[in-house]
Formats: C-alpha cells, sequence, structure tokens
C-alpha cells in the first residue's frame, strides 16, 4: 500500500497555510462573519487540546493517569500555530506581511534593535 499522504514543504510555511485555508474555504459550512468567527474560535478548540495533552503528558488527572506524551504536546502546539496561521489567512489574504510585520515588531521589543537579549 502506497502512502498518499501530501507533505508540506517546511520551507515554505505560506504556500501550506494558503493550501489549507483554500481547502477548508471550499468545505466552508458556514460564510461571511459567521464563518470566520468560527474559524477563530477554532484556535481555542486547539489550545484546549495543547492543555488536555499537558494534564495527560504529567498525570494530573488521577482518574486517567498519564495519557499522553511530551511529543503529543508538541504536535498539539503545532496544531495551535497552523490553526492560527490559517485563521490570520481567512481574515487577510496578506497574512504573509502581517505576520511577518507584527514578528518583526515582537521581536525589536524583545530583543531591542540590535536583535539581541
Amino acid at each position: 500500500m502506497t502512502d498518499q499522504r501530501v507533505s508540506a514543504p517546511a520551507d515554505d510555511l505560506w504556500s501550506a497555510v494558503d493550501a489549507l485555508w483554500t481547502w477548508l474555504d471550499g468545505h466552508r459550512t458556514h460564510e461571511g462573519r459567521e464563518g470566520l468567527l468560527l474559524c477563530i474560535l477554532k484556535l481555542q478548540e486547539e489550545t484546549g487540546e495543547v492543555a488536555q495533552a499537558v494534564i495527560g503528558a504529567t498525570g494530573q488527572n488521577p482518574r486517567k493517569g498519564t495519557t499522553h506524551t511530551w511529543d503529543d504536546v508538541q504536535a498539539e502546539l503545532c496544531d495551535v500555530a497552523i490553526t492560527a496561521l490559517v485563521a490570520l489567512r481567512t481574515l487577510t489574504p496578506e497574512a504573509r506581511e502581517v505576520f511577518t510585520r507584527h514578528l518583526a515588531e515582537v521581536t525589536r521589543r524583545s530583543l531591542g534593535a540590535g536583535g539581541e537579549a
């Protein structure tokens, strides 16, 4: 049996985000503002899954014990990042530029003009 999963090249993040956005847009069940809000709310669902994975990795629920690994936490954090970038793309077709500007500003504020801590 041949593995037919599509792999997104790590060096082409924004092409992958655009492809995911296009696919989701073609399968959208709600349009307009409602669709946008639901896309953004999906981010909250994904962050909840991170919390669930951390609780499971640390065994904090005595009834369930250890149910997740730190690899699961990493995967859930990736889902949060992907979901956030797709939500940003849903909000604006200029997602790449908006994100790049914002990242530069956060980096400048955090690391200073020289880029060092």
